[in-house]
């Protein structure tokens, strides 16, 4: 058995240093040196020797593997540094080339599109105020002037939590939040942009999208203060010359209420495809805001006045970068917002 372990370390000897390879080498350790390897084999017939020899053979298979452990610790680390070395010869680094160019980012155009509207009614003297996403029912229609019977409820189709709440469809609730919280102070001058949320999904219409409300209270607020500052804030965003129009339109939270049109970005008013060659595009909804509101608030709709307007974020950003699908917005898709 002494010479079988003798001829057995020779032999793992020589096929260690004949390993070209970390993984080749990691095989000849199998071979010889695994549970099922051809030390153990040699090691099972010890049964045979005498009390005497048993001894002494251990001691030498326990030398022979130790040993060949070294010899394989030692070859693997002169594997890896010879592979090493390889690699760094294939990449060498030519430090006369040019360097790689950076690709930065920049704001993704509804960030940008809501940090420019919210530039424009602070330049204006308007606050910014922000709410709950998840909103009582209460604040979300009944405060403003639609009860659970109200037809406009179609208008807005809702995700409900349970009977009493549900994810806002729209950022009117802060109007009254924040009017609860003030009145009966005036003047009150605030802007509320964040995410609401319909189930209305299309090139046009999104289940997630975010809106700008914004209104003002004060004891002689008039219509042609609303006007006033919507045609201000129209030229800010579109440029100066864009013209406003006011057309007649029904909100429950607003009396009288409007629809605003701006004159066509893509045809300056003259008419074209995307204005439906009408030379206008609807761009915000408006009005002053109802006695009731008011009222629910803690006004006296006898003492003040208001009025309120809302729009949608990604509106002005498709007729601000002629974007003809909504959904371009929310696929994260290099190639179409790194043009913008």
């Amino acid at each position: 058995m002494e010479t079988r372990l003798q001829a057995l370390a020779g032999e793992a000897s020589q096929a260690i240093n004949e390993a070209g390879s970390v993984d080749g080498l990691n095989e000849v350790r199998v071979k010889y040196l695994g549970k099922k390897g051809l030390l153990t084999q040699i090691l099972r017939g010890m049964g045979s020797l005498t009390a005497e020899e048993r001894p002494r053979i251990g001691q030498l298979a326990n030398e022979i593997r130790e040993q060949l452990e070294h010899l394989i610790d030692r070859h693997a680390t002169m594997l890896k540094s010879a592979a090493q070395r390889s690699n760094l010869a294939r990449e060498a680094i030519d430090v006369t080339l040019p360097g790689r160019r950076i690709m930065w980012g920049n704001k993704h155009p509804l960030t940008r599109v809501q940090g420019e509207i919210e530039d424009i009614f602070l330049g204006l003297g308007f606050s910014i105020a922000e709410g709950p996403e998840i909103e009582l029912d209460s604040y979300n229609f009944e405060a403003l002037n639609i009860p659970k019977d109200h037809p406009a409820r179609d208008m807005q189709d809702s995700f409900y939590i349970n009977t009493e709440v549900l994810l806002r469809t729209h950022t009117s609730p802060v109007q009254v939040r924040t009017m609860e919280r003030i009145a009966p102070r005036v003047p009150l001058k605030i802007i509320a942009p964040g995410k609401v949320y319909r189930r209305d999904d299309d090139a046009t219409h999104s289940p997630m999208f975010n809106q700008v409300e914004g209104f003002a209270v004060d004891n002689r607020i008039t219509f042609a203060d609303l006007k006033g500052v919507l045609q201000v804030f129209v030229e800010e965003m579109f440029g100066t010359g864009t013209r406003t129009r006011f057309r007649p339109s029904f909100f429950p939270f607003t009396e009288p209420s409007a629809e605003v049109d701006m004159s066509c970005v893509m045809c300056a008013g003259k008419g074209c495809r995307v204005c439906s060659h009408t030379g206008w595009l609807e761009i915000l909804g408006c009005g002053m805001i109802h006695p009731r509101v008011l009222q629910v608030s803690g006004y006296d709709s006898e003492a003040v006045t208001g009025f309120a307007f809302g729009m949608g974020v990604e509106r002005i950003a498709m007729l601000k970068y002629g974007i003809d699908d909504l959904r371009l917005l929310f696929d994260n898709d290099l190639r179409f917002l790194s043009q913008l």
